[in-house]
């Protein structure tokens, strides 16, 4: 009788042994993203129409800007795969030096803007191969575009490109895209040439 329970009492140690031994550690798995597919790098450029030349993407969209400020030679670039947009805005400064300063001063306060989200924002010059000048303000941090700059030759054409993208995914989990967009409005900018005015 002595060595039944002995041996019951074994089987319980035993088996309660197992059940503790085989807890395990649960962790919530991260929320997966899906994985980008980020198009090749060929480019076309823009119609005519407009008073400014670069290359864009051939998987990019060119589109009309609709905001309600919208102005006749504002586009957007639309990269649909990645739900991305470079909203680009134009101004003739027809020799006024006083404009310039407004339209350059406005453009500083739009990246201002972004400090409130933003970790950092570096600002560089830079001169394209055609030997024209971009100033550049890449933005890190949970912000809404992570990338701007603004061109012009101080006399006549002023543009402003800014980087956004149309989704809720965090920046962090968007950095390809994000690396890859930079690339892309590089290439823009360095392919910029300002037509004569007819």
């Amino acid at each position: 009788m002595r060595i039944k329970l002995v041996n019951g009492q074994l089987a319980i140690a035993i088996a309660c042994g197992q059940l503790f031994s085989c807890s395990q550690d649960f962790q919530p798995k991260p929320k997966g993203y899906n994985r980008l597919v980020l198009p090749k790098e060929e480019y076309r450029p823009l119609p005519d129409t407009l008073p400014y030349q670069f290359e864009y993407s051939k998987y990019a969209k060119l589109l009309k800007d609709t905001s309600w400020i919208s102005e006749r030679h504002w586009v957007e670039i639309y990269y649909p795969e990645l739900k991305a947009n470079i909203h680009i805005t134009y101004k003739r400064l027809q020799g006024k030096e006083a404009f310039l300063k407004e339209l350059l001063n406005d453009a500083y306060n739009l990246t201002a803007k972004q400090q409130i989200k933003a970790n950092a924002i570096d600002e560089l010059v830079i001169h394209t191969p055609s030997n024209k000048t971009a100033v550049i303000a890449e933005i890190a941090g949970e912000v809404p575009s992570q990338f701007q700059f603004t061109m012009t030759d101080s006399t006549q054409n002023f543009l402003r490109g800014a980087l956004y993208f149309n989704t809720r995914v965090q920046n962090d989990s968007l950095a390809p895209a994000i690396d890859f967009m930079k690339k892309e409005t590089m290439h823009l900018i360095n392919t910029l040439q300002w037509k004569k005015p007819h």
